[in-house]
């Protein structure tokens, strides 16, 4: 049975807190899945995520470097994944996609999950960001 909690943030700053809280409560290990259009507030987000491990260097979209790799301050690691450009499943596997989700102690952020349904686990948290206005998105975190 699936749990969830919507929330509505009215800034930049919300959306970073809200990341920052589902991090620390997350703490090592596991995966997080973010849908949304572009624009929509996931790297803003992926940013806030990063902040609430302890990660302090800059964080940005891997869009075009599909994954970006961060040391995290107890050990192990945060890969951030942005897998706009990326076909399928077959794509994702010949980066090594596979290894990063299941590394021991690491946690994944994945933007564009659904180029890769097939490899995730069940066991992944969803997090669904919408547009509402300008400044206003909708923010939904499903839990499993």
């Amino acid at each position: 049975m699936n749990t969830e909690q919507k929330f509505l943030s009215r800034s930049e700053a919300e959306t970073e807190a809200l990341g920052a809280a589902l991090a620390r409560e997350l703490g090592s290990g596991g995966i997080v899945l973010l849908n949304g259009d572009l624009g929509a507030g996931k790297t803003v987000f992926s940013r806030g995520f990063a902040r609430g491990l302890g990660i302090t260097e800059p964080v940005s979209s891997p869009t075009y470097t599909i994954v970006q790799e961060y040391e995290l301050p107890g050990g192990g690691r945060l890969y951030h994944m942005d897998l706009y450009r990326i076909g399928d499943e077959h794509a994702a596997l010949g980066f090594g996609v596979d290894e990063f989700l299941n590394e021991p102690g690491a946690v994944s952020l994945i933007e564009w999950p659904e180029r890769i349904r097939g490899l995730l686990p069940d066991t992944a948290i969803r997090v669904e960001l919408a547009h509402r206005s300008e400044n206003e998105r909708e923010i939904r975190i499903i839990r499993p």
